[in-house]
């Protein structure tokens, strides 16, 4: 099989009159997110020239420390997103998201670099793209789910109040609110996985095709990523919120947010 074709500059420029045609469609309508998409287009485009600039020195020139650079940039910027959008959390609960999203990540990451594929972790051809796919997914997971959970308090805090007054424990109060919150992170993954094969291919399947790996290969490599994307999603939601809800808490078991 034949590589992936190379794009000239102005082939590749071809692409930006379908986002030309989007955004006169969505000035037309009127549409209030017009200004946000021209934002993120130009912002997704300097971004990704930078990384892959970026990706090209340090897969010529590879060195562990590249890869411990590129990684802890990535878990730093992933944790910072997540917690941005919610300034209403505690202290603890902030700590609790980044040392589940930075365990989960690094774990899953480890485990599908070295066991799965047999490549050293430092690598960084395997490390960097896998952990952008495992440590992104993560970050969107934690973030669904520490929305839901938020909210899901917010929205019942006078049934909470009634269940404590009924002399239940928060502990067992805040328990269906972990798990509802968890369900909800996972659902995005889990239809992704419904959907996968028979309505579309996935990107990362895609990509290896069209770089002329045999579809077979192609296809362990995607099943083995979203088992792998699923796992990490689990893991960091669940330590996110098992670690963070507990300190919604004290030792008096009085609620103190």
């Amino acid at each position: 099989m034949n590589g992936a074709v190379q794009l000239t500059l102005w082939q590749f420029l071809l692409i930006y009159l379908l986002l030309i045609v989007v955004l006169i469609i969505m000035k037309r309508a009127k549409a209030s997110k017009t200004k946000l998409l021209f934002i993120a287009s130009i912002r997704m485009t300097v971004q990704l020239i930078l990384v892959g600039l970026l990706l090209q020195y340090i897969f010529e020139h590879p060195h562990p420390v590249f890869t411990v650079l590129f990684l802890a940039a990535m878990l730093v910027f992933s944790i910072h997103r997540v917690l941005s959008t919610r300034k209403d959390l505690n202290r603890r609960f902030k700590a609790g998201v980044a040392l589940a999203l930075g365990v989960s990540g690094l774990a899953v990451l480890i485990f599908f670099v070295c066991a799965v594929v047999g490549e050293d972790v430092f690598n960084p051809q395997y490390t960097i793209p896998l952990a952008g796919m495992i440590i992104g997914n993560a970050m969107t997971g934690v973030s669904l789910g520490l929305k839901t959970f938020m909210e899901s308090i917010e929205t019942q805090r006078g049934k909470i109040e009634m269940m404590v007054n009924l002399g239940l424990s928060f502990k067992t109060i805040l328990r269906p609110f972990v798990n509802r919150a968890l369900e909800s992170a996972l659902l995005p993954t889990i239809n992704s996985m419904l959907g996968m094969g028979i309505i579309f291919l996935p990107g990362m399947m895609t990509g290896q095709i069209l770089s002329g790996t045999l579809p077979t290969t192609a296809i362990m490599y995607q099943i083995a990523i979203m088992i792998a994307i699923c796992a990490s999603v689990c893991l960091s939601v669940f330590l996110s919120l098992w670690w963070g809800y507990r300190t919604l808490y004290n030792g008096d078991d009085q609620y103190i947010g």
